[in-house]
């Protein structure tokens, strides 16, 4: 994973049952995400599977709306945030404005995922 670059997830046309979304985080800046599954169980299993590290922890689910996961740019290992909304622009500003309030002087987004239905 280089820093800087964001992952964006987003599912255009799946069915309203598969609307399951999470989001896990771990040390320096590791995370997984999982979106459109079944049930917040399936969503926050991938999730933590793609995270890989034994310390990664599911710090947020969504249905029907956005997930976004910030770190400060410096120190990757230091600050960081994460929010869930309705909407992307108020999920990553969530996450940027937790990890400012963490003392974060660098911050930006690491990842987003939004589901089908948001």
């Amino acid at each position: 994973m280089r820093l800087g670059t964001a992952v964006v997830v987003a599912a255009l046309a799946a069915p309203a049952a598969q609307a399951a979304g999470a989001i896990a985080i771990g040390a320096c800046g590791h995370y997984g995400y999982a979106y459109d599954l079944k049930t917040f169980a399936e969503a926050e299993t991938a999730a933590l599977k793609r995270c890989g590290r034994r310390d990664c922890r599911v710090v947020a689910t969504v249905r029907r709306g956005c997930v976004a996961f910030a770190v400060d740019a410096k120190n990757i290992c230091g600050p960081h945030g994460y929010a869930v909304a309705p909407r992307l622009a108020r999920a990553q500003n969530n996450a940027l404005q937790q990890c400012y309030g963490h003392t974060g002087k660098t911050c930006v987004i690491r990842a987003f995922a939004c589901d089908a239905r948001h």
